[in-house]
Parts: structure tokens; sequence; C-alpha cells
């Protein structure tokens, strides 16, 4: 039996595998786009875009949420700067499980599923909290062994390949890493490196 489910999505390429996989399973998908945590502006425009065209591509409906709300953001993790992550999924979480609930969807889920880099036990629990709070079931599966698929089908599909993760927070911490490697290689005489892959 199908079922509607409303797919949170963190960006374009991320969730070109995790519909085609939902869809092959029976679920009708529609997109839903909110993420303050995304700096600065120009960035979080970049990836709405990038999700815009995948959504044409695909034929996915896309609900966009109003506002960016970055300040809300920055006041759930002010303080807790080193243990941001879960308040930035509460964040999504809880607007996409209400957004779920008000529009009729049997179920909600995200597309964070799919990366390597975020915590996917985390995610679960708090998905499904808010699945609770707001009477709507959290629909989980570990999407991760898709994510080289996502980049292969993103990269024939030309979607924008962000570098991190999504917040400013995130973003020093690449560049962070980034001149780290490249010390390590100039130091190895072995040029500048190479930039790094998809970060979501």
């Amino acid at each position: 039996m199908m079922r509607s489910i409303l797919l949170h999505c963190c960006c374009g390429p991320c969730t070109t595998y995790v519909v085609k996989w939902l869809r092959d399973h029976d679920h009708e998908v529609t997109g839903f786009w909110y993420n303050p945590n995304v700096h600065p502006f120009t960035e979080h425009q970049k990836r709405l875009e990038s999700m815009e065209a995948l959504a044409k591509q695909m034929s996915l409906p896309l609900i966009i949420a109003d506002g960016y709300e970055m300040v809300d953001y920055f006041r759930a993790v002010v303080g807790r700067e080193g243990d941001r992550c879960p308040e930035c999924y509460r964040l999504r979480m809880d607007r996409t499980a209400r957004a779920a609930r008000k529009k009729g969807f049997d179920t909600f889920s995200t597309t964070l599923l799919i990366s390597p880099y975020q915590n996917q036990e985390l995610i679960r629990e708090i998905g499904e909290r808010a699945g609770r709070e707001n009477g709507v079931e959290f629909y989980y599966r570990d999407f991760r062994d898709g994510f080289r698929e996502s980049q292969r089908v993103s990269g024939e599909l030309s979607l924008y390949h962000q570098r991190y993760c999504g917040c400013l927070y995130s973003e020093v911490d690449r560049l962070k890493e980034d001149r780290l490697k490249e010390t390590i290689s100039l130091q190895a005489g072995t040029g500048e490196g190479q930039a790094p892959a998809l970060r979501c």
C-alpha cells in the first residue's frame, strides 16, 4: 500500500538516492526544504537552487518553508557550539514533523540519514521524538549504502556539491582541515592535494 511521506531534504545530492529508494518501495514522496543551519545566506541559496533544479528533474513536489530563520538556529546552539548537532537535528525534525501533521502526510523522514558524516542513531532518536510529540510517524532507514550512488548521480546531473555540512562552525572546521592537508602535502612534496568530496 502506497504511503505519503514528507521528506526533509538537506541538499540536492543527498536527495537523489533517497527519493528513488522510497519511490521504489511504494512511497509517495514530497520534499520539504527547511535548513536554517546553512550559512551564509548565499550558500543557503545555492543549495536551495540545486534542490529546486533536482525537484524539477525528478518531478518531485517540493514544499519550501517560509523564512530563513538563521537566528533561531544560533539561539539554539549558542553556548553549546561543541555539541551543536543535536539542536540542529531537533530544529529541522520538529519543523518537518509539524508540517507533515498539518498537511496530512502518513509519515516523515530526512535525507540526513544517507550521510556517513551525521550521527545516525541521534537523528533517529530525535526524529522519533518529534514524531511522537506531533502525532505523526518518523520513517527510519539507514540510507548510507546509497551515499556513493548519490554522489555519482548528482555529479551526472551537475548539481551543486557543497564542501561542508552547513553551519559556519562546520565551514571553519573544513577550512582548518583543508589547511592541514595542504601543509602535509606541501611538506611531502606532493603539491596542494585534492579538494574534499561532497560533505553533508
